[in-house]
Formats: structure tokens, sequence, C-alpha cells
């Protein structure tokens, strides 16, 4: 009886030494193992691990799409401070894992992705307006942004997909100036629309009247009178060859027909 307990102590402790000494990585994922705290240069993709968890362990890092989202205030170029929540896209390069791990540690986010981040904001932002944030140069301030922080990243291992800035909250009575200058601006434009569509209108008209007066210009003077004269015998063959009773005034140049009824 004594010995069967024992059999059964020994096995529940190889069995738990046995989970204790395997990781599952899964896709998305890279593991790095540290044996006597020093990191291997090779880390191991997706599947079940192996390692001593006396003197050694696998430490897992998250290589897909990461959003870590941060709220600060920017500067602008006239001395206001923007608030603004701000998602920072990166992603780690799995073959850099190791090299990240030994130099910076699992904390990469805190100690280095961060402080870049508010350099870049700070170098960047103080070339803009507080107006740009809230127009279209906000996707070029992104991009400096990015393009800024990559330029510190690159060779750790760690790559900035995006930098967007969300939820820009302009000071209340910057706001208001904003909002009023762009809403006069859409006036300017509807009354430019409304002058423009006039002009043309009035345009047209003009063409029109001087193709009227050209025409009647072209008439007259082709109306001499020979041609009237010509004109008037058409009328009087076509009257005579007419079978209704007219009566017909003329004065040798054109006729006048006076209906009988």
């Amino acid at each position: 009886m004594k010995s069967n307990l024992i059999k059964s102590a020994i096995a529940l402790l190889l069995c738990s030494l046995f989970l204790s000494s395997c990781v599952t990585i899964r896709q998305g994922e890279v593991g790095v193992k540290r044996k006597f705290g020093k990191f291997s240069d090779r880390g191991y993709t997706e599947g079940l691990r192996t390692y001593n968890p006396l003197f050694s362990r696998i430490i897992i890092v998250s290589t897909q799409t990461e959003n870590l989202e941060v709220g600060l205030n920017i500067p602008s170029k006239e001395g206001l401070n923007i608030f603004s929540e701000v998602s920072i896209l990166y992603n780690i390069n799995p073959k850099d894992a190791p090299e990240l791990l030994r130099n910076i540690g699992t904390d990469y986010e805190e100690n280095v992705i961060l402080p870049v981040f508010r350099s870049a904001v700070a170098d960047v932002s103080a070339n803009y307006f507080a107006k740009d944030m809230h127009t279209g140069e906000r996707d070029n301030i992104e991009i400096a942004i990015k393009e800024k922080m990559m330029n510190y990243l690159d060779d750790k291992g760690i790559e900035i997909e995006a930098v967007l800035l969300k939820s820009i909250q302009l000071p209340q009575s910057l706001a208001m100036a904003i909002e009023e200058k762009l809403e006069a601006e859409q006036q300017a434009e509807r009354m430019e629309f409304v002058i423009t569509q006039t002009e043309r209108e009035a345009e047209q008209k003009r063409i029109e009247a001087a193709g009227i007066r050209d025409a009647q210009i072209i008439i007259s003077e082709g109306l001499d009178q020979r041609v009237l004269q010509f004109k008037s015998l058409e009328a009087f063959e076509k009257l005579a060859n007419s079978t209704n009773a007219k009566v017909i005034i003329s004065d040798g140049d054109m006729p006048i027909i006076l209906n009988d009824k």
C-alpha cells in the first residue's frame, strides 16, 4: 500500500515537472529561451517547446500588430497645447526578438517606443499650426511622426506601421475661430459659384444676341430690290394658279391678298 502511494507521488511529481517545463507558442508569437540569464540567438516558432525550468525559461514575444494607445498634449507652432488620443500601431520582427530582449528587455513599450514617440511628436508638431491638426494636414503630421520614429527604431527590430491622431481637442476659442473661418470660406465659395453662374448666363445671352444680330444683318444685306421683285413674281404666280377667289392689290412690287370672305 505504501509502495503504491510512493509511486503515485513520484508519477505526480514527474507530471508536474513535465508540465512546468513545457510552453505552447502560438501563431503570431516567437519564443526566446533564456538559459542561465543569457538569451539564445534563435527564436522558436509556433508549437510545443520544452525547457529545463531549473535553469532556463522561454519568454514569448508577440509578433502581431499591436495597438499602443497614448493620450498627450501636442505642442503647436504658435505655442498651444493640443490634447489628442494617439494610436501607435507596431510589430516586432521575429528574427530580431532575441536581440530586442537582450538589449532592451520585455518592457520595450515603456522603455523605447513611448519615449521615442513623445520626442518625435514634439519635433514634428512644432512645425505645424494648431489648425493644421484639424484639417487635411493631419495625414502629413502622422506620416512625419512615423518616419521620425522609424529613424531610431528600425535597427531595433520594432516596425512602426502607423501613427494615428484621434480625438483632437483644440482650445475652445481656436475651435470657434476655425469653424467661423470655414463657414466664411464656404459662403465665399457659394457666392463665387453664383457669380460665375450669372456671368456664364450673361455671356450666353450676349452670344445669342450677337447671333441674332448677325443673322439679321446677313438677311438685310441679301434682300436687295431685285430679290424682293423676284419673290413678288413667285407670289403672283402661285396666286394665279390657285383656284380660290381672291382680290389682289399690288403696287407692282409686293402683293396684298384680301380674302373674299
